[in-house]
């Protein structure tokens, strides 16, 4: 898959799920997504922050993405193997996710992302996420 955002915004437009929870990519390289999510109310726990559940959907699908952009022809990246840390609550306007590959491969690659909380202009890492993606021949 190129890694131009015309692209990567193709890519995440064909995903429902990531269309329902609002994420966008904002940049992307080979190897390489960021991309944010405007924070609403849906997003939201009983506590009044960021479910984790969404920062996890957030860091997966960008470090797929990340992994798809260097995938070859023909070929769907597919999560393995995900790890979450929560460092703190996620609270503010919106996150930004930064994912990159860390070691590509035939049939597995490593993908790491940062999930930063934004607001008033100030950035605050939120968690940090690794994952395992498999690359897998795609079914016609």
């Amino acid at each position: 898959m190129k890694a131009d955002l015309d692209t990567l915004r193709g890519f995440f437009r064909s995903s429902p799920f990531m269309v329902d929870l609002g994420v966008d990519p904002v940049a992307g390289g080979e190897g390489s997504v960021t991309t944010q999510l405007v924070i609403a109310t849906k997003h939201l726990q009983h506590t009044g922050q960021v479910h984790a559940g969404v920062m996890a959907s957030l860091a997966d699908h960008t470090m797929g993405a990340a992994a798809q952009t260097l995938a070859p022809e023909g070929h769907w990246i597919l999560t393995a193997e995900l790890k979450t840390s929560l460092l703190r609550a996620g609270k503010g306007e919106r996150l930004v996710c930064e994912a990159t590959v860390i070691k590509p491969g035939r049939n597995i690659s490593f993908t790491e992302a940062e999930v930063w909380a934004e607001a008033a202009g100030q950035r605050t890492l939120v968690m940090k996420a690794s994952a395992t993606m498999a690359v897998a021949v795609a079914k016609k």
